[in-house]
């Protein structure tokens, strides 16, 4: 297991292929186990549907995602 210096939160992984945050070892969305703790960018969908920002990402499920994933 890492070692977080303290005051510092552990980077959570993201999806590489839909860029949702992910717990555990791979993603439920997707299936993949293509994650990364090198991203940038907070987003939280709540409502699909009618953001304009889900939109222009394909998101089509609420949830957290990231910009930007390396």
């Amino acid at each position: 297991m890492e070692s977080v210096p303290a005051g510092r939160k552990k980077q959570p992984n993201v999806c590489r292929e839909c860029h949702r945050v992910v717990e555990g070892e791979a993603c439920a969305l997707c299936g993949t186990s293509n994650l990364s703790t090198d991203w940038t960018g907070y987003l939280v969908i709540i409502d699909p549907e009618h953001s304009e920002i889900a939109q222009k990402m394909n998101i089509k499920l609420a949830g957290r995602y990231a910009l930007k994933v390396r």
